[in-house]
């Protein structure tokens, strides 16, 4: 059995998640207000990692695992659909002011990870924002270009790349990369950014 199998059952993925997702999340809360937060649409949710943070708001989680949505579903407060997250159906007439999208893109090739992109500008409601938390490939080798490497997600791309996959879409806010360590040593390299639409759709 594959380490792609065993992620896919919930508690073996929540188990690990355990272990570093707070961390991976920091950059979210330092840099909002998640108390103001109304309306939630997160892409790729696993078993409902993020779902917590919003037990406040009106929130849904897509995923294409049905036994994570299962999961989600018996955890968690909040609506959570299995979907294809690279041709998001949600009807354009239902907008978010908080679009999560956590350690998804590097699990998916480059024209799938740019229609979603694109297509993610349509559901943010006025002065909304995306958010996405992804996982770098460093240029220099280290445990993080390895393990970066060695991710399930076969698509982990450079700095660079990211920035320039983001921008096409969104008009950045922040663009910040950060380390995510496991008693003190770096086991991944990660990126935040915060984007809100380009005016016209430009």
């Amino acid at each position: 059995m594959n380490l792609d199998t065993v992620m896919k059952w919930p508690l073996v993925y929540r188990s690990w998640m355990a272990t570093h997702s707070a961390q991976k999340f920091r950059p979210v809360v330092a840099h909002n207000d998640l108390s103001q937060v109304r309306r939630v649409l997160d892409v790729g949710c696993g078993p409902g990692t993020n779902a917590p943070a919003f037990s406040h708001t009106d929130y849904l989680g897509i995923d294409q695992n049905v036994r994570y949505i299962t999961q989600a579903r018996r955890r968690h407060s909040g609506r959570f659909e299995v979907g294809d997250v690279t041709r998001l159906d949600v009807p354009t007439e239902m907008r978010f002011d908080f679009i999560l999208v956590n350690s998804l893109l590097h699990h998916i090739d480059e024209s799938s990870t740019r229609r979603l992109l694109s297509h993610l500008p349509t559901l943010l409601a006025k002065g909304g924002h995306v958010h996405i938390l992804e996982l770098v490939l460093p240029r220099e080798y280290s445990l993080a270009r390895a393990l970066a490497r060695a991710d399930r997600g076969e698509f982990p791309r450079p700095l660079e790349e990211w920035h320039q996959m983001f921008t096409s879409s969104f008009d950045e806010i922040v663009f910040e990369p950060y380390d995510v360590r496991i008693l003190g040593t770096t086991f991944w390299k990660m990126v935040y950014f915060k984007g809100r639409a380009k005016p016209n759709g430009q």
